[in-house]
């Protein structure tokens, strides 16, 4: 590999670490409802917390007159405040520095000519999209600040899937810029690609249960409450919001998805043995038992947040498999040129 294709990698690297910081911050930051404790979006300018008792009670004032202050934690003082404005302000604070970590070595590297015009593009896209990401999250957090003491369950998916796209699209690009081997295995590929995908969509439904906090409705494993088919499926009229605003149905998409993913995942690496889809079929196991001990535990939070780490974990394992199963270009072509 070509010097200056390690520096691009590294680099890349350590961006795809830091998304991956990124999502956990933000299970916690969901998990313990700290993400409607800042009202107000400053992205040049919001990078300092309060400084001072003043500074803290005008912040506090703002936070008491939106839909949660007023209605869930109305009888908030300056301390309870701070145990959940710190979290978002920590998660607020780390996507800026994503940002610069990004924004910066992107431009130094441009510049000094070490971007194929094949990456190019490509980095290009992903500067795009993380910004487009800080103003998704904020029109999430601008969802609970109207008339709900929540945010909308669809923005929130929305924003969760886009932020992990752009930490798989991240480790995609170094995979694509190491030297790893390969071979050409069509239907491998194939595979991976679809349980990509459909571990897009577990993650979908995931997202929207933690929305609706529809993970405390059914907290017994394999049945839900005593039912394979628990009543209620289909009680929101129409029929068809049900799978979207119904937290009894959508756990149970949730629960049946996630095994038939886990189940494609563990025969596929029982077919081939080799070993990154070996890896790829632990981590499937892994993650759901994760996800079975945060139902059984009532979501607890340290669970809930290793859970949604372990189906990136899980996705990590899955691009690998998939790029394993990609044929290498030819040899000509330096590394960083890899497609």
């Amino acid at each position: 590999m070509q010097p200056a294709s390690v520096s691009v990698r590294n680099w890349l690297a350590i961006v795809a670490a830091m998304i991956f910081l990124m999502i956990v911050l933000g299970a916690f930051t969901r998990l313990t409802e700290s993400g409607l404790s800042m009202v107000e979006w400053r992205p040049v300018t919001g990078w300092l917390p309060p400084l001072g008792e003043r500074a803290w009670q005008a912040e506090l004032q703002k936070y008491l007159s939106s839909p949660q202050g007023r209605l869930v934690n109305h009888d908030f003082n300056v301390a309870d405040f701070e145990q959940i404005f710190w979290l978002e302000y920590l998660h607020r604070l780390w996507g800026r520095l994503i940002g610069l970590a990004f924004a910066l070595p992107l431009v130094w590297f441009w510049l000094r000519g070490q971007l194929s015009p094949w990456l190019k593009p490509r980095l290009f896209a992903l500067l795009i999209f993380g910004g487009l990401q800080g103003a998704l999250g904020w029109a999430m957090v601008a969802s609970g600040l109207v008339d709900r003491p929540s945010v909308s369950q669809y923005r929130l998916a929305a924003h969760l899937l886009l932020a992990i796209v752009l930490y798989g699209y991240t480790v995609w690009l170094v995979l694509e810029l190491g030297s790893a081997p390969r071979q050409d295995d069509p239907k491998v590929r194939r595979e991976a690609t679809g349980m990509i995908a459909f571990l897009l969509v577990v993650v979908t439904f995931g997202a929207l249960m933690a929305g609706l906090r529809a993970g405390t409705a059914h907290n017994t494993f394999p049945t839900m409450s005593g039912y394979w088919i628990p009543p209620g499926l289909f009680d929101l009229s129409p029929w068809w919001i049900n799978p979207f605003e119904n937290g009894t149905t959508i756990q149970f998409i949730h629960r049946w998805l996630a095994k038939i993913l886990v189940l494609g995942v563990v025969v596929l690496a029982i077919r081939t043995r080799r070993p990154e889809t070996l890896a790829a079929g632990a981590m499937a196991c892994v993650q759901l038992g994760l996800g079975i001990a945060t139902i059984l535990s009532g979501i607890d939070i340290p669970l809930a947040a290793a859970h949604q780490a372990g189906a990136v974990l899980l996705l990590t394992t899955l691009l690998v498999v998939r790029h394993r199963g990609t044929p290498s270009p030819p040899r000509s072509l330096p590394a960083i040129m890899r497609a």
